[in-house]
C-alpha cells in the first residue's frame, strides 16, 4: 500500500493529470506532453520574474519608513536574487532547442521551484500584514491576489505546479486575516477560498483541454508517421529519427548503426499471390522484426519489402552483425499466411555512423551499396559497406541506365555452346547464351546484368528477342539439331511468354519438338503448381523441357517424378569431381540410371578432359558440353561445328 501510494504522489508530482480525472496518457506520449508543458511554462517565465521583482519592489515602497522596512528589503531582496536567477536561466532554455521529450523528474523539478517560490510569497502576509497600515495592507492583499493569479496563469498547464505555486500564498493570506481581527474578515476570506476554487478549477479546465489537444495532434501526426499497413514508422517518421541520430552523433560523438532489410522475393510473393496475401505477409514480417530487435532499436517501413533499422546502442560491428544475424534467423521459419506456407529470403546491408559518413543522404547510399552486394551473395546474406563497394554501385548503376538502349543499340548478342551426342559424336544441338558487349566496359557476364533485368523488368523483353533470335538461327540448321533457351523465375510469370513462344516459333517457321526450354530448381521452389501447369502447355505443343544445374537445388527427386520432362542436365560440379571423389561419380553414375528408368535423357555439363568423356561413356551418359566440346561461338561458326564429328582434344 505505501509504495502504491508513494507511486501516486510520484504521478502527482510529475504531472499526470490523471490524478485530477483527467485524459491518461502512457510513455512515451507523456513524455511528450511534459515537454510541450515545461516549454510553455519557460517561455511565461522571465516575464513572470520581472513581475516577481516589480511586486517585491511595490511592497518595500509600500512599507518604507515603517517598522518592517528592514524585514521587507531583506525578504524583497531574496525574490529579487531567485527571480532574476530562474529568470535568466529559464529565457536561455527557452532559447535553446526543445527536446521532443521530458522526464518525469523534471517536471518534479519545476513543482519543486514552484513551491519554494509560493511559499516565500505565502509568508508576505504572515509576516507584513498584521502590521501593517491600512494603505499597505490593500497593497499587500493585491500583491497577494495578484500573485495567486500569476502563479495560476503561468503553470496552468501544469496543475499541480499551480497549486504548489498558489496554494502557500492562499494559506498564508488566510492566516493573516485569521490574526486580525475585524468584522471584514469573515466575508474576504470566504471571498479569497472562491478565488482559490474558480481559479483552481479554471486551471484543471485549460490543462485537460490543452492535454486533449496536444492527444489529438501526436494522434494525427502519428498517422502521418506511420506505415498504414504494418503500423510502423514510415518513411518520413525514419528521416527524421536519421536525422535526429545523426546530430547527437556529431555533438555528443555518439555512434549509430544502420540496417537496410529487404525481402528478396516480395514482388514474386506479390505476383504469384496477389496484393491481399502480400500485405498479410509484410505485416507478419513486421511483427516478427518487433521481436527481434531491440526496444532502443527504430524500425521503419520504407517501401515495398524493404525496412529499415536504427541502432543506437551496442553498436560494435560484432553486436550489429549478431543483431542482424537473429532478424534473418526470425524469417527462416515458413509464414503461415491464409492457410498457405510462404518463405521468405531476406538480406541485410549495414553502415556505420561515423565510419561510413555523417550525412543522412550519404549514410543511406552507403546501406543500399551494401545491400546489393548482400543481395547478390544470396538469401540470407549481412554485409557491412565498404568503401570498395562504391566502385561496384558505380557499375551496378551504369548497367542499370544502358541495359535499356542495349537491346535497341545491338548490343546484345547470342552466342551458341553444342551438345555432343556421345554415342554417335555428333553434335545434336546448341544452347543459346545471351551475351552483352558494353561499348565502354566490355564484356559484361550474364550473372552480372541477368538480375539487373530481373529487377527492372526487361527481362520480359529480352527474354522474348532471345527465343525469337534462337529460333531464326534454328531455321537455318539442319533439322536434327536443337536449340535450348534459358527461362527464368521472373519469365515464368509473365502471363505472355506462353503466347510469345508461339509467336516466334510461327514467325520462324521452326518445328516446335526442335525448341527446348531450360528452367532450374530455384524455379520450381517457389512457383511450382503454376510451372508444371506452363510445362505442360508446352510438351502439349511438343517443345521438349530440360532442368538445369540438376542437383543443386532441393527434392530433385519430386521433380524428376512430377515434371514433364525430356532432359535433365547434371551440374558441372559433380561432372569436375566425379573422377577423384568417388562420391560425387556415384551421384553422376546413379542419375543416368534413374532418369532412364524415368525415360528422361541425361546431358553432363562442364566436360574439359577426354577422362571425363571416357567416364560419361561408361555410365551411359546420353550428352555431354563443355570446352572439350566446344566453346559458345557466334551463329556463323555454327554450320561448320555441326557438319562433322567431333573429336575428343580440348578446345574443338
Amino acid at each position: 500500500m505505501q509504495r502504491l501510494y508513494a507511486a501516486r504522489f510520484g504521478d502527482l508530482l510529475a504531472g499526470d493529470l490523471q490524478v485530477f480525472g483527467g485524459p491518461s496518457t502512457l510513455e512515451p506520449l507523456a513524455g511528450r506532453i511534459r515537454a510541450e508543458q515545461v516549454s510553455i511554462v519557460l517561455r511565461n517565465t522571465p516575464l513572470g520574474m520581472v513581475a516577481n521583482i516589480l511586486n517585491a519592489a511595490t511592497l518595500v515602497m509600500a512599507l518604507w519608513g515603517s517598522p518592517d522596512q528592514t524585514k521587507a528589503i531583506l525578504w524583497a531582496s531574496v525574490i529579487i536574487v531567485a527571480a532574476g536567477f530562474v529568470g535568466l536561466r529559464a529565457r536561455s532554455s527557452f532559447q535553446s532547442v526543445k527536446p521532443r521529450s521530458v522526464s518525469r523528474r523534471t517536471t518534479q523539478n519545476l513543482v519543486r521551484n514552484a513551491f519554494l517560490f509560493g511559499t516565500w510569497w505565502g509568508a508576505l502576509p504572515v509576516l507584513f500584514f498584521s502590521g501593517a497600515t491600512s494603505a499597505a495592507q490593500v497593497v499587500i492583499t493585491c500583491l497577494s491576489a495578484g500573485m495567486i493569479a500569476g502563479g495560476a496563469a503561468s503553470f496552468y498547464t501544469i496543475p499541480i505546479a499551480a497549486v504548489a505555486y498558489t496554494l502557500p500564498i492562499f494559506v498564508g493570506s488566510m492566516l493573516a486575516i485569521a490574526w486580525v481581527e475585524g468584522a471584514v474578515n469573515l466575508p474576504v476570506a470566504i471571498l479569497i477560498v472562491s478565488y482559490a476554487i474558480t481559479l483552481f478549477r479554471a486551471v484543471l479546465a485549460h490543462a485537460f483541454e490543452f492535454t486533449r489537444r496536444f492527444i489529438l495532434q501526436a494522434e494525427s501526426e502519428n498517422a502521418i508517421r506511420r506505415d498504414v499497413l504494418t503500423r510502423l514508422p514510415n518513411r518520413f517518421s525514419f528521416n527524421e529519427r536519421l536525422e535526429n541520430a545523426l546530430v547527437d552523433a556529431k555533438q555528443f560523438d555518439q555512434h549509430c548503426a544502420l540496417l537496410l532489410f529487404d525481402l528478396n522475393n516480395f514482388a514474386e510473393v506479390n505476383d504469384r499471390f496477389g496484393r491481399a496475401m502480400a500485405d498479410a505477409l509484410l505485416v507478419e514480417v513486421a511483427a516478427r522484426l518487433r521481436r527481434s530487435t531491440r526496444e532502443s532499436d527504430g524500425i521503419a517501413r520504407l517501401e515495398g519489402g524493404e525496412f529499415a533499422i536504427i541502432a543506437t546502442r551496442d553498436i560494435r560491428p560484432d553486436q550489429i552483425r549478431s543483431l542482424a544475424k537473429q532478424i534473418i534467423d526470425a524469417m527462416r521459419a515458413p509464414f503461415l499466411i491464409e492457410g498457405r506456407e510462404i518463405y521468405c529470403r531476406a538480406s541485410i546491408g549495414i553502415a556505420l555512423a561515423p565510419a561510413d559518413g555523417l550525412d543522412a543522404n550519404q549514410l543511406l547510399r552507403c546501406v543500399d551499396t551494401a545491400l546489393y552486394r548482400a543481395k547478390t551473395l544470396g538469401a540470407g546474406s549481412i554485409q557491412f559497406f565498404s568503401p570498395g563497394d562504391d566502385e561496384a554501385a558505380a557499375r551496378r548503376h551504369a548497367l542499370e541506365r544502358d541495359l535499356p538502349s542495349a537491346l535497341a543499340n545491338d548490343q546484345l548478342w547470342l552466342a551458341f555452346q553444342p551438345f555432343l551426342d556421345l554415342g554417335s559424336d555428333r553434335i545434336r544441338g546448341f544452347e543459346a547464351l545471351l551475351r552483352w558487349q558494353h561499348p565502354t566496359l566490355g564484356p559484361i557476364p550474364p550473372s552480372e546484368f541477368i538480375p539487373i533485368a530481373e529487377e527492372t523488368g526487361l527481362i520480359h523483353s529480352i527474354g522474348h528477342w532471345v527465343v525469337k533470335t534462337a529460333c531464326l538461327a534454328a531455321a537455318r540448321w539442319p533439322r536434327d539439331l536443337r536449340v535450348s533457351v534459358n527461362l527464368s523465375v521472373v519469365q515464368l510469370k509473365n502471363k505472355a511468354l506462353l503466347d510469345g513462344i508461339i509467336v516466334a516459333l510461327a514467325e520462324a517457321g521452326l518445328e516446335p519438338r526442335r525448341l527446348e526450354v531450360e528452367i532450374t530448381e530455384t524455379v520450381l521452389i517457389s512457383n511450382f503448381e503454376e510451372t508444371i501447369s506452363f510445362l505442360q502447355s508446352l510438351v502439349s505443343l511438343s517443345v521438349t523441357v530440360a532442368l538445369d544445374d540438376f542437383g543443386t537445388g532441393y527434392s530433385s527427386l519430386t521433380y524428376l517424378r512430377k515434371l514433364p520432362l525430356s532432359r535433365l542436365k547434371i551440374d558441372r560440379s559433380f561432372v569436375q569431381d566425379m573422377l577423384t571423389d568417388a562420391d560425387c561419380a556415384a551421384i553422376v553414375r546413379s542419375l543416368v540410371e534413374l532418369a532412364h528408368e524415368l525415360r528422361i535423357e541425361v546431358t553432363a555439363e562442364g566436360v574439359e578432359t577426354p577422362e571425363q568423356l571416357d567416364y560419361l561413356r561408361c555410365v551411359r551418359c546420353d550428352e555431354a558440353q563443355g570446352y572439350l566440346i566446344g566453346k559458345p561461338v557466334r551463329i556463323g561458326e555454327i554450320p561448320g561445328i555441326a557438319a562433322e564429328p567431333v573429336g575428343l582434344e580440348p578446345g574443338i
